[in-house]
């Protein structure tokens, strides 16, 4: 393998896949990212064997071939190097040598076929939706999902797609966060998957909002197309509640209240909350709303 880039060309989708790699591995190739070069085009893969993330860009390539190196020193060698800087890789041996200016660096490198590829997804169905959307369903919900519980099936978030519209849901099983939004086009068939935690994070990180992805929704993955960056996730093998049955179908009194005022109030109250709980007491008056906390100090 051997090739020449802009510094740019290939810090930037290293830094797209490079929030999958964990600094502590159980298997030494899953520190590694996977780079592919053909056809004038490189590939960078990164994988925690729950998520996956793939990253294209055009360079020019001497010769092609496939190899694994050390993804964070790769990260910090390339940032390490001059802005626009002209980097040529090449393998020798067993060994990957980056040469840029009057630095050199030899990575080790693992044989390609070690590293898990997550191929086909088997896609029952693709939906398009705004990148905009996206980034506002997950924004909207992420933040009800669990943490290490137990009930394993809390630990993501939902995703539903019912007709033309693509809902996402999150809970803890004391709150419960869910928006939706609009498809192009109908779906084929309603479907409901539980993405992983991790999942949802990286997804997030990698999403802009200008353009359309692509959601693919396999038998036991799913996968997203966003511009050059590729997403692809296990899904959570579990009956998520129905959430439908906690939402009240006829609320009772409705309260507005300016939102800047009433989330300062809530801030201001909840330094003497309990720790444990965060719980907080609203009585609701005429045209006022007391909020009031203490905790086990009495304070």
């Amino acid at each position: 393998m051997k090739l020449t880039a802009e510094r740019e060309k290939l810090l930037a989708p290293l830094q797209s896949v490079i929030g999958v790699v964990e600094r502590r591995q159980t298997m030494p190739v899953l520190a590694n990212v996977l780079l592919g070069v053909a056809e004038g085009k490189l590939s960078i893969a990164a994988t925690d064997l729950e998520v996956e993330l793939v990253a294209g860009t055009e360079i020019a390539v001497q010769q092609p071939g496939d190899i694994t190196v050390p993804g964070r020193k790769f990260l910090d060698i390339l940032r390490a190097l001059p802005e626009k800087a002209a980097v040529s890789l090449s393998t020798e041996g067993e060994k990957m040598v980056i040469r840029a200016a009057r630095s050199r660096f030899t990575l080790s490198t693992l044989p390609a076929a070690e590293f898990p590829v997550i191929d086909d997804i088997n896609a029952q169905q693709t939906v398009e939706i705004p990148r905009k959307d996206l980034v506002r369903l997950l924004e909207k919900t992420h933040f009800s999902m669990a943490q290490q519980d137990v009930r394993y099936y809390l630990n993501g978030m939902l995703l539903e797609i019912d007709g033309a519209m693509l809902r996402a849901v999150a809970t803890d099983g004391h709150r419960l966060a869910l928006c939706e939004a609009t498809l192009d086009s109908k779906a084929r068939t309603s479907q409901q998957v539980i993405v992983p935690r991790k999942g949802v994070l990286e997804l997030q990180r990698v999403l802009t909002e200008e353009g359309t992805a692509a959601v693919a929704i396999g038998t036991h993955h799913v996968r997203a197309q966003i511009g050059d960056v590729r997403f692809t996730s296990k899904l959570i093998d579990g009956r998520f509640p129905e959430y439908s049955r906690v939402i009240p179908a006829a609320p009772g009194a409705a309260i507005r209240a300016d939102r800047d005022i009433l989330r300062q109030a809530l801030q201001r109250t909840a330094i003497l909350s309990n720790e444990k709980y965060r719980g907080i007491r609203i009585n609701v008056r005429n045209n006022a709303i007391k909020v009031q906390a203490h905790n086990p100090e009495q304070e």
